[in-house]
């Protein structure tokens, strides 16, 4: 079996579990170079390509490659840039793979209720397993959990305020949907404000504002988002007021969301913001850098697109005061990606960002003609920083010790490494006391452990990446 064929037959194999666009994004001009002595050497045509293989293709691409031929036992990457310029040794993807359903998007603007109450849809892209959690907005996205497993009983009300564009809309849809998930009987109702206000207006026309009671008091869970516009429109709050109190005396759940806090809504009334008050108050505050990061990459993932570490550690350094507007550029990044065919980098992000952002936009560690460039750190820079901010002598954490005192820093420079300085696992495990790349990629792994889990020791990393320059 040739090298083309056997590559056809390997991508085949995966194509059996991975989506179609991964497929034609992360295996488009790749191919076989070798296989000998059972070892797949596999082409790929970018350096980043390399790094996204290694953490989410190896194992897919093995188990595939020794389902077709049993004699295979390991894969080594190499990167061939004449992959890119038409290498015969590649297969055309589209050809082998085409694409055979069209995915529709559904249409989300509103829907009616058997009771005739108009509802939003909850939009699906929103759920409380993809919310991305840090310590700005765990608190309220473990009620959301609670009062989506256990309406009516812990939490009631729920108030969750914060600024423009931090997430508030995302946990409220998510909390419905998981209530509907958690139990397909229930009547859960999530609106907006002004909807909310239309429909009083339009009942006060109509001269049937008791049909419009009659509806709102009989869901379970009423999710009404920005309630700060309901002041000044007098007849709308006092509706509110009163659909409130009829739901919260049957035990239905309540759930609001607001910019501010109860006290500070002054033009309520006091009898409504007493109410707030009464309940669960939390407030979602701007998540910090390392979460802004992970939402990127998780967008990116979601929209099976490739953006490079650099581009999007630039955004969210710089988008420092909004989810909405940190997912707004990468939209647009993405955007420009797909209609001029370039992929987006730092100055040509910048250069966007210098356009529709009001703010300075920093640039220093992100090019290299920087104060502070990236390609100035090196390994044994990372290490000597490392071993300083620990305070434990270079020679012990490039040793052999199984201490904590020199495996932690030693694996942090493994992490810091792998992540920023992207170096291969063999270059890392070399410039360690020649440590084998499994070694290497078991250290980093249960470092991306440790560190979701221990505060203090990401505050560790954060501030060795800030003192270097990487963050």
């Amino acid at each position: 079996m040739g090298h083309k064929e056997l590559w056809i037959k390997i991508i085949e194999k995966m194509s059996e579990d991975l989506p179609h666009a991964q497929i034609i994004t992360w295996f488009k001009d790749t191919a076989i170079l070798e296989n000998m002595n059972g070892v797949l050497k596999v082409g790929l045509p970018l350096p980043f390509f390399l790094g996204w293989h290694q953490t989410h293709y190896a194992k897919k691409t093995l188990e595939a490659a020794r389902s077709v031929d049993p004699a295979i036992i390991d894969i080594e990457y190499i990167v061939d840039i004449a992959l890119t310029d038409g290498s015969p040794l590649v297969i055309d993807l589209i050809k082998h793979f085409p694409k055979n359903d069209a995915r529709k998007l559904p249409n989300r603007n509103e829907t009616r209720s058997k009771d005739g109450v108009v509802s939003k849809i909850l939009n699906p892209a929103y759920t409380l397993d993809n919310f991305i959690t840090s310590a700005e907005n765990r608190l309220a996205h473990a009620a959301c959990q609670n009062v989506a497993k256990y309406p009516g009983q812990n939490y009631n009300p729920l108030f969750i305020y914060g600024g423009v564009g931090l997430g508030k809309t995302h946990l409220l849809q998510a909390t419905g949907a998981e209530m509907i998930r958690n139990d397909p009987g229930k009547h859960v109702m999530y609106t907006s404000t002004e909807n909310f206000v239309n429909e009083v207006v339009q009942g006060i026309r109509s001269k049937n504002m008791e049909y419009i009671r009659k509806k709102y008091r009989r869901i379970d869970t009423l999710i009404i988002d920005d309630i700060q516009f309901i002041a000044n429109k007098e007849k709308s709050e006092e509706e509110f007021f009163h659909t409130f109190n009829a739901l919260f005396e049957e035990g239905k759940q309540l759930i609001i969301s607001s910019d501010r806090p109860p006290q500070e809504l002054t033009l309520l009334s006091d009898r409504l913001t007493s109410r707030f008050e009464s309940g669960m108050i939390i407030d979602v505050k701007m998540p910090d850098y390392e979460t802004r990061l992970a939402i990127l990459q998780n967008k990116c993932k979601d929209a099976q697109i490739f953006i490079n570490q650099d581009v999007l550690e630039f955004i969210a350094f710089n988008i420092n005061h909004s989810v909405r507007a940190l997912e707004g550029v990468l939209k647009q990044a993405i955007a420009n990606y797909e209609l001029e065919h370039t992929a987006p980098t730092v100055k040509s992000v910048a250069a966007m960002l210098k356009t529709t952002q009001k703010k300075e936009i920093k640039m220093v560690g992100f090019l290299p003609n920087d104060d502070r460039p990236k390609g100035a750190v090196t390994m044994d820079l990372l290490i000597d920083s490392v071993a300083d901010y620990f305070t434990v002598p270079k020679s012990e954490v490039m040793g052999q010790s199984r201490v904590r005192d020199y495996t932690l820093p030693r694996q942090v420079i493994m992490y810091l490494a792998y992540a920023k300085l992207r170096m291969s696992l063999s270059k890392i495990g070399r410039a360690l006391g020649n440590r084998d790349h499994t070694t290497v990629m078991h250290s980093i792994g249960k470092m991306k452990e440790q560190i979701k889990n221990d505060r203090q020791l990401l505050r560790d990393v954060n501030a060795i990446t800030r003192e270097v320059g990487i963050h």
